[in-house]
C-alpha cells in the first residue's frame, strides 16, 4: 500500500480543559484534495495548524512522507515548511502592499532569487491564475473572488508540494462559492499539488473533494473515496452530509 504523504497515528490535543483531538488518525494521500468536514468547533482548523507546525500535538505521531516530524532536525522541518503553504481563512493579504507585492513575499522572505526572477516568477503566476494587470492595484480594489485568487497565487508562488485551504469560501455568496472551488480544483489538477481543505460547504465541497474525513469529538469516524464516502451506512455521518439531526430516523 502506497504510503500516504501526510498520516496523523493516535494525535491528541487539549487547550486547557477543552480536549479537540482525541486519537486523531488520517491519511493524506499524495496529489488528491482531501476535504476535512465536521461541526463548527470541531477541531478542523486545529488539525490543519499540526500539519503545518503552528500547533504541536501533545502526543501520538504525525508523520511526513513516512518521517515522523517531531524527530526531525531544524534542517528537515525548515525544508518541510517551504514545501507547504496556507491559504488562511480570511486571504490574509496585506492591505498596504500591492497585489504584486502580496504575492511576492513568501519569496522575497524566503528566497535569494533576484528582483528579476522574482518579477517573472509572480507575473507568470498571475497569468496562470488569470490576474494579471492588477500587479499595482491593493486588495480594498479586488472583488471577494479577485482576493481569493490572489491569496492562492500567495500561496502557489514557492512551488508547494501541499496547500492547505482552511475554510476558503467563507463570506462568499454561492456564485462566488462555487467559482473557487472551481479554481481550487482546476489548479490542483494543473500544478498537483496535494491539497487538504478544511469546509463546511456541504454537499458542494464533495463536488471537487476526492477523499473526505470527518471529524467528530477529536476523532475522524470516517474516511474515504468521496463516492464510497457517500455511501456510508455509519448514522452520524449520513446525518451531518444531509443536514439532519442525529437519531431522528431520517438520515
Amino acid at each position: 500500500m502506497t504510503t500516504p504523504l501526510i498520516e496523523f497515528v493516535n494525535v491528541k490535543k487539549r487547550f486547557g480543559d477543552t480536549r479537540v483531538m482525541e486519537g486523531v488518525n488520517l491519511s493524506i494521500h499524495r496529489g488528491k484534495i482531501t476535504v476535512v468536514i465536521g461541526k463548527s468547533g470541531s477541531g478542523k482548523s486545529v488539525l490543519l495548524k499540526h500539519i503545518i507546525g503552528l500547533e504541536e500535538q501533545d502526543s501520538g505521531n504525525i508523520f511526513y512522507d513516512g518521517r515522523d516530524m517531531a524527530q526531525m532536525n531544524r534542517g528537515a522541518r525548515g525544508k518541510f515548511k517551504k514545501r507547504v503553504s496556507y491559504m488562511f481563512q480570511d486571504n490574509a493579504l496585506f492591505d498596504a502592499m500591492t497585489v504584486f507585492e502580496n504575492i511576492a513575499l513568501p519569496i522575497v522572505e524566503k528566497s535569494s532569487l533576484s528582483r528579476s526572477q522574482i518579477k517573472e516568477r509572480v507575473l507568470t503566476r498571475m497569468a496562470q491564475l488569470d490576474i494579471s494587470g492588477t500587479e499595482e492595484k491593493y486588495p480594498a480594489q479586488l472583488s471577494g473572488g479577485m482576493r481569493k485568487r490572489v491569496a492562492l497565487a500567495r500561496a502557489l508562488i514557492t512551488d508547494p508540494e501541499v496547500v492547505l485551504f482552511d475554510e476558503p469560501t467563507t463570506g462568499l455568496d454561492p456564485v462566488r462559492k462555487q467559482g473557487v472551488h472551481d479554481m481550487i480544483k482546476g489548479y490542483q489538477a494543473q500544478f498537483g499539488f496535494t491539497a487538504v481543505v478544511v469546509s463546511h460547504e456541504i454537499p458542494e465541497i464533495f463536488d471537487i473533494a476526492q477523499r473526505v474525513a470527518m471529524l467528530d469529538k477529536g476523532k475522524i469516524i470516517l474516511q474515504d473515496d468521496t463516492e464510497r464516502f457517500l455511501k456510508t451506512d455509519q448514522e452520524i455521518v449520513r446525518c451531518f452530509i444531509h443536514g439532519k439531526e442525529e437519531n431522528s430516523g431520517k438520515c
